[in-house]
């Protein structure tokens, strides 16, 4: 609502005074302030803050009248009346300055537009020149405990238990009137007054009084600490038509002020606490409405030692109340108790050491214009204190410590003032000079309009065009945007504008967010977040000409004005398009019959509450005239309110809704819940709703022609709820989120917030007779709301957050070392929790379902749904029915968990349903409950299916999890928790040690196999538990078998993707498994199609031919295939495991650019391991095998496979001749074709990686065949050299051989048919 920022500043008196002052008085539009101490009354001007003129009394009119203290003005501000020590009223007259007017002027730059237009024009922006003249004293010889202006009087309280009335311009006693207390009777209740015992007034008097307008009386604080009320009878204030209320068991008050716009008044005590009351308009009595006070929970230290209440300072909007005590501090409420901020506590109270602050000691405080600052008097007490410290050190006193004002700076809701923007989704605060916005970036927005066809950009801005709001088309910025930082978006207001019409009174906000107005004292500006521009007016006579009274809205691309037209002298309300120019050309007007205090837009109507207590309903339609646009406005329906109304000020808000109780009528058309159905009516606290009158005979709509369809009156109000601060309604809808955009919201003050919320009957079936439509729903929130998210089930608000800058310390610490910088920051909270709770509280849990079902695709719902858990079962287990849906009972308390399945079902059959319906997280949490509540075989039996399925469907996470949870199981056997899993179990980062370690072997070829030996007898270890004894050890064998299994089942299905994912997260020694299935799984029966596969698995393209090389089959590049495919290859040095076994991170290899060095590097990696085989040791194997290659070689290859194959051992010099030789290398047209068509039959990098990282693992334990198979899709000679090399071997099976010879064969017949691009090959 109220929220402080930055530091307070400083206002020095520019005037050498040994005197403070002590008191501060407002003048009616808070544009002066009268400052009072011991012999001299100041007048300071606003804005500027500056100080206009100084009455210093004299030394012998001192000594007869006394010393000051208080003053007040006359509602006209051309008097001032001060109340002196020895009981004398000093009346001033405030006059204009004559010939030199202006104290401060504004000054222009040559040629600026704003030059003096329109007469008056400059007043408003200067500091006027004024003085003080002392009229004839008035002497009520008693000491003065309170002056109360009231239009032409002035009230004063005397000591002696006097009221005395003044005329503010009567001289001597005929213009004094006199009431002793005594004379008025007081009681309970005004029906009880003329029986009642009158309360013992003897020696009491009045020591504070406030008038209240709305209320028409005047709440009074006694001598002996009791509140009370007096209420004029009649017109005249005469002893025997005054009568009074006081209130029962308080006898300690000390201080009061009303808030008129809500007619309650607030009164301090000497205990710390405020206690608001308002008038029960039935028997006159005085209601205790609510407290104000810190509470222990938030304020431990300093709750119970405040002292006594000071001062209590309501908003000009009567929004919030600032309370101080004696013990200084400031402390701000919202008008029902939601407790803002309080400088007692945190930041405020404490050092960045720890050490404690001395709270400020205020003496009196006032707020400014518009509530944007609070103007503020340190006392004397802690002042002087300060001072005679700094005397003992001799050090000169400190800025702070001479007389002077504090400036606090705030920033508050538009709601306060111009309620219209409930119905809106954003938070939209005002500075004095600035908005603050939570609305994302307008570029999210452009790019969800580009993909709208629907949308149209504006010709001038290209801005999006409003289109006509759908009834089920949802308009929610989305969370995005809304919730996407906790950073505002700032908009400072065009200085040209606020210079001439400070204050902002009004600001809004569109419903897309992205165009704001605000109105000052004249006129009004807007801004777009497209363009970043403000619009002024043109003309400034225009701007001058009119003020706006009732609001601002938008309506579309209109904004919409109640305004007063000063040259017409008029009501008026009008409409603005957006684009065009701000002129009243461009205007569409239409003439109002009486103010209008407030305006509201629902869909295409208009709402006004005029002065005269009645409500207007205008319908408004879009015309094209021309090139522009144009709004016609048309008046629907008048409803008068005067009976139900007592004083039109008390009307906080008015909102058109389509809510409705739904009696008498079936809402068998989803249509009907889009008309403005009711009106809902702030009136000081009490929300009011007046719905249609439906009881009269009904037209169907079908045969009612639309031009003279009349409008259903409305029915008597009814009221809904008290205590209400705000209401939030959508005029959107949504058939799969009813519940919460046909609810209405309200905030509550420190009742938090309530929701009425419709009840549907479910599956269209009849609702019961006794079960009501729509019911209240109570529910806390930890924010104050500004905003609420409908479909997302949020609440948006705002915080202050604090800031130390105390690296000054010392006796004279600075401002900005005593007060924290303040900020303000973005929060939201989650609510739908609270309202399934309260749901199930009152056994609704069928609505609950239906509301918790409507919600379940929002991203936070499991968390609600954990929150539920907590707070339904374990503080309402006594409720019957179901919870909606049991997401997560393992985070509530064990002893609850029989009586939550008991509702809820056997968790045995859950699980399996979960299992069904493929939701493994779910299922996961039942495992932890089956564990608690069944034999160790269940849940092991449950745990095993689980992680099949987990491991069937790639869940990596959960499968770790279910390793993890069957160790435990098999370890503990039930009695202890799982233990925490050792560094060789499986787990996130563990999982790739392992290949971390093999990766060497990449770059240094497989060792094992050099020097013709085969390390077959490979250890092959499971990762198993930090000690295998026993039970754990058979529990590892389990899972171990698991796993296997699995990795058979990939390597059957040809799922060698999947296998090295499943290797690559649960860390599966994969090269030991296949050393032992070498010969039995990890075999390949058919070559063609293990091939297709592979194809498909990691997305690698068949192979092409260039056209032109059918032609020729000498000219295809046979002739240095090994070239072309080392330079391709090259990029695969980097990362092999950088690639969707997923979170494995890269190798730190090198990426050769180089193609020659590439070209060595790569055949020395491939090649070293078979350089023992290469003495030609079975040319007949090569003659059969590389017949393609080695018969056709041409005499200029030098990449052929033999040549490389041969030189792989040489030393590195030896490589340079490698290097120069194919430097001189020039490629022909052919080649150069060739080598596109290489990379054209290349798959992704990727994969690539993969292959030659599957290809290693294959190789490492000797499974030629894949080997072979590998190399046949990545068409790596070497491969395929390399593995022929290593049938002579003895060790390899005969078996083996031959079935690498007929799968190769197999292949080339396949490819002579089928893929004619492994032909080359």
């Amino acid at each position: 609502m109220y929220f402080l920022t930055g530091w307070p500043r400083r206002l020095l008196c520019p005037l050498k005074s040994e005197e403070e002052p002590f008191h501060i008085q407002p003048s009616s539009q808070r544009f002066y302030f009268a400052l009072v101490s011991e012999t001299q009354i100041s007048i300071w001007f606003s804005r500027p803050s500056v100080l206009i003129v100084s009455y210093i009394e004299s030394v012998k009119a001192a000594a007869q009248f006394g010393f000051y203290q208080k003053a007040e003005w006359k509602p006209d501000d051309s008097m001032i009346a001060v109340a002196t020590a020895k009981g004398y009223i000093l009346l001033f007259d405030v006059l204009g300055g004559g010939d030199d007017k202006y104290l401060y002027e504004p000054v222009y730059p040559k040629g600026s537009p704003r030059v003096k237009v329109t007469p008056g024009y400059k007043e408003e922006q200067c500091a006027p020149a004024l003085s003080l003249e002392m009229k004839k004293p008035v002497d009520l010889e008693a000491p003065i405990t309170s002056l109360q202006s009231l239009q032409e009087n002035l009230l004063v309280c005397t000591a002696d238990g006097y009221l005395h009335v003044l005329h503010w311009d009567g001289q001597g006693s005929n213009g004094r009137k006199a009431v002793c207390l005594t004379t008025i009777p007081f009681s309970l209740d005004l029906q009880s007054a003329r029986a009642g015992p009158a309360l013992d007034l003897e020696g009491a008097y009045i020591c504070c009084m406030e008038y209240c307008v709305t209320l028409d009386g005047f709440a009074v604080v006694l001598s002996d600490g009791r509140l009370g009320f007096i209420t004029p009878l009649s017109n005249t204030i005469i002893a025997d038509q005054l009568q009074g209320v006081w209130a029962a068991d308080v006898s300690d008050g000390t201080c009061v002020a009303v808030n008129n716009k809500y007619r309650l008044m607030a009164f301090g005590c000497a205990s710390g606490s405020v206690l608001v009351y308002m008038i029960d308009t039935t028997t006159g009595s005085m209601q205790l409405s609510h407290k104000l006070e810190l509470t222990p929970k938030h304020y431990p230290d300093i709750y119970n030692k405040t002292g006594a209440v000071k001062v209590i300072c309501w908003s000009p909007d009567c929004s919030v109340a600032m309370v101080t005590w004696e013990c200084g501090g400031l402390s701000l409420w919202s008008v029902f108790g939601a407790h803002l901020i309080c400088t007692l506590g945190e930041d405020f109270a404490h050092r960045s050491d720890g050490t404690k602050k001395e709270p400020l000691r205020i003496s009196s405080m006032s707020w400014g214009a518009e509530g944007y600052h609070l103007w503020v008097l340190p006392s004397n007490q802690g002042r002087r204190r300060k001072e005679e410290h700094s005397m003992e050190e001799d050090s000169p006193p400190h800025p702070f410590l001479r007389a002077g004002i504090l400036q606090f700076h705030f920033i508050k809701s538009a709601l306060t003032v111009n309620p219209c923007t409930s119905n809106q989704e954003h938070v939209l605060l005002h500075g004095e000079d600035r908005l603050y916005l939570t609305c994302g970036d307008p570029t999210q927005i452009h790019s969800t309009s580009d993909a709208h066809p629907r949308t149209h950009l504006h010709p001038h801005d290209g801005s999006p065009l409003h289109q006509p709001a759908h009834p089920d088309s949802s308009l929610s910025q989305g969370l995005s945007t809304l919730l996407g930082h906790k950073h505002w978006h700032v908009v400072q207001i065009h200085s040209t504008y606020l210079e001439s019409n400070w204050p902002i009174r009004f600001a809004a906000i569109d419903t897309a967010g992205q165009c704001m107005a605000v109105a000052g004292r004249r006129g009004f500006a807007h801004y777009s977040l497209f363009t970043r521009k403000w619009k002024l007016f043109g003309n400034i006579t225009q701007e001058q000409n009119m003020t706006v009274t009732g609001g601002l809205a938008w309506w579309n691309d209109f904004v919409v004005v109640a305004c007063y037209n000063f040259t017409d002298q008029q009501e008026q309300l009008r409409l603005y398009q957006r684009s065009s120019n701000l002129d009243n050309a461009f205007a569409s007007v239409t003439k109002l019959h009486a103010d209008t205090l407030l305006l509201n837009v629902f869909r295409d109507m208009i709402i006004l509450f005029r002065a005269d207590c009645s409500i207007c309903l205008y319908s408004i339609e879009k015309r094209n005239e021309g090139l522009g646009q144009s709004a016609s406005v048309e008046l629907l329906q008048e409803v008068s309110m005067s009976r139900y109304i007592p004083h039109p000020a008390l009307v906080v808000s008015v909102t058109l809704t389509s809510v409705r109780t739904e009696t008498g009528i079936t809402l068998k058309a989803p249509q009907q819940a889009c008309t403005a159905e009711s009106i809902m009516l702030n009136l000081a606290g009490q929300l009011i709703m007046l719905q249609r009158d439906r009881s009269g005979p009904q037209v169907r709509e079908k045969e009612t022609p639309v031009i003279n369809k009349k409008l259903l009156p409305f029915s008597p109000p009814v009221v809904l709820a008290q205590c209400v601060e705000n209401v939030w309604t959508t005029c959107r809808s949504n058939k799969k989120k009813r519940h919460l955009l046909e609810a209405l919201w309200l905030s509550c003050g420190e009742a938090g917030m309530k929701v009425w919320l419709p009840l549907f009957p479910r599956d269209h079936r009849k609702p019961h007779s006794f079960l009501s439509r729509r019911i209240m729903l109570p529910f806390h929130i930890n924010i104050y709301p500004l905003a609420v998210l409908f479909e997302d089930a949020l609440v948006l608000g705002a915080t202050n957050e604090t800031v130390l800058y105390d690296g000054l310390q010392g006796s004279s610490e600075p401002l900005e070392a005593l007060f924290p910088y303040c900020t303000v920051e973005r929060t939201s909270q989650i609510y739908l929790h609270h309202i399934l709770r309260q749901l199930l509280v009152r056994n609704l849990g069928e609505q609950a379902l239906m509301l918790a079902q409507s919600c379940a695709s929002l991203p936070y719902f499991p968390h609600v749904m954990e929150l539920m858990v907590h707070v339904v079962l374990e503080e309402e287990a006594t409720s019957r029915e179901p919870i909606p849906d049991p997401l997560l009972p393992t985070k509530t308390e064990y002893a609850l968990w029989n009586y939550l399945f008991a509702a809820v079902g056997n968790p045995k059959d859950l699980f399996e349903e979960c299992l069904m319906a493929q939701d493994l997280d779910t299922a996961a949490s039942y495992l932890i409950i089956l564990q608690n509540m069944e034999v160790p075989a269940v849940s092991r039996q449950h745990a095993t299916l689980l992680f099949n399925t987990a491991l069937e469907k790639g869940k990596w996470d959960l499968c770790r999890h279910m390793i993890r949870f069957l160790k435990a199981i098999g370890s503990g056997e039930m009695d202890t928790p799982p233990p925490t899993p050792s560094t060789q179990e499986p787990s996130s980062t563990g999982a790739f040690e392992f290949f971390r370690n093999r990766s060497i072997s990449l770059s240094q070829s497989a060792d094992s196999i050099s020097m013709g030996k085969f390390n077959l007898q490979k250890t092959f270890s499971m990762p198993t538990g930090s000690s295998p004894k026993g039970a754990e050890c058979a529990e590892n064998m389990y899972i171990d078998m698991m796993l296997w299994r699995h990795a058979r089942h990939l390597l059957e299905q040809v799922r060698l993707r999947d296998l090295g994912c499943f290797s690559a997260q649960l860390g599966f020694e994969l090269i030991g498994w296949l050393c032992r299935e070498r010969n039995r799984v990890a075999r390949v029966d058919d070559f063609v199609s293990a091939l297709k596969k592979l194809h498909e698995d990691f997305l690698w393209p068949f192979p092409v031919i260039p056209v032109g090389s059918l032609s020729s089959p000498l000219k295809n590049g046979r002739c240095r295939p090994v070239l072309s495919t080392q330079l391709l290859e090259s990029q695969s040095a980097d990362s092999l495991l950088n690639s969707d076994m997923d979170t494995a991170p890269p190798l730190a290899v090198p990426i050769n650019h180089t193609w020659t060095d590439s070209l060595g590097q790569r055949s020395k990696d491939t090649d070293t391991a078979s350089s023992a085989h290469s003495n030609q040791n079975s040319p007949q194997t090569y003659d059969a095998f590389l017949s393609l290659v080695t018969n056709k070689v041409e005499e200029y290859s030098i990449g052929s496979a033999t040549d490389l194959t041969e030189t792989s051992s040489m030393v590195d010099g030896d490589w340079m001749m490698v290097d120069e030789n194919s430097s001189t290398l020039s490629l022909s047209q052919a080649e150069l074709e060739h080598i596109s068509m290489e990379l054209a039959n290349k798959g992704p990098h990727k994969s690539q990686v993969q292959l030659r990282y599957l290809l290693h693992v294959f190789m490492e334990p000797g499974c030629l065949e894949w080997c072979v198979v590998i190399g046949l899709i990545l068409r790596d000679t070497n491969v395929i050299k390399q593995v022929i090399s290593f049938l002579d071997n003895p060790e390899v099976p005969a078996e083996t051989v031959q079935s690498i010879r007929k799968g190769l064969l197999a292949v080339d017949t396949w490819a002579s048919s089928d893929s004619l691009g492994y032909n080359p090959f």
